[in-house]
């Protein structure tokens, strides 16, 4: 997957937003539980990926109904949409000093084209050591998923299916996408939003 660079100035990459809220006390106590000053980037990089993925629950997969948004949140409650959990570990590496981006799938909300699609949020992390954007899937694991940690080949959540009109979108955005920020702040009920609310193309 070539990669397109929404800005050329890496800096972009590390800003604190409104979802990307690092210098949140609770954000702050969980970077220093889980980085320390001998990590290289990498480990830094696998490290939060790994917490994400696993220590913040897919609201899908648990039925949970909150909507979380902010990293901050998506801390506290320990769940989210990929949209929030992407978020999250964005929050944790940017905190580090590591750029990291947004990427986004267009994917079949189920399994047919008939139920619909869906826009798919994932981070690309730049590491300075292998002078390259990787992309991460912190989405979650279950059966049929494999995210892993990778700096070789990508190891993510889906491969889209281009016969049956999923993407890649191969932009890496500095913020998250409008569309997928109105989803989230729009509804009140996670498992309404994923069914009914989720943009289905960028």
């Amino acid at each position: 997957m070539y990669l397109i660079c929404e800005s050329d100035n890496l800096e972009d990459y590390l800003l604190e937003l409104n979802e990307i809220n690092y210098s949140n006390p609770l954000i702050k106590s969980k970077v220093d539980e889980l980085f320390n000053p001998s990590q290289s980037e990498i480990e830094k990089a696998e490290v939060a990926f790994e917490f994400v993925r696993d220590g913040i629950s897919h609201s899908w997969d648990i039925q949970g109904k909150r909507v979380t948004c902010n990293a901050s949140d998506v801390l506290t409650y320990k769940e989210g949409i990929c949209f929030a959990k992407s978020h999250l570990l964005a929050s944790l590496l940017r905190s580090q000093g590591i750029p990291t981006g947004f990427c986004y799938q267009r994917l079949m909300l189920f399994d047919t084209p008939e139920k619909g699609y869906c826009i798919h949020a994932l981070n690309a992390v730049y590491l300075k050591e292998l002078n390259k954007w990787q992309r991460l899937d912190a989405r979650g694991n279950k059966k049929g998923i494999d995210a892993q940690f990778s700096i070789d080949e990508e190891k993510l959540a889906f491969t889209p299916q281009e016969k049956f009109g999923e993407k890649d979108y191969p932009i890496i955005y500095r913020k998250p996408h409008p569309k997928t920020i109105a989803a989230l702040k729009e509804q009140t009920d996670v498992l309404e939003l994923y069914k009914y609310h989720l943009p289905e193309s960028l």
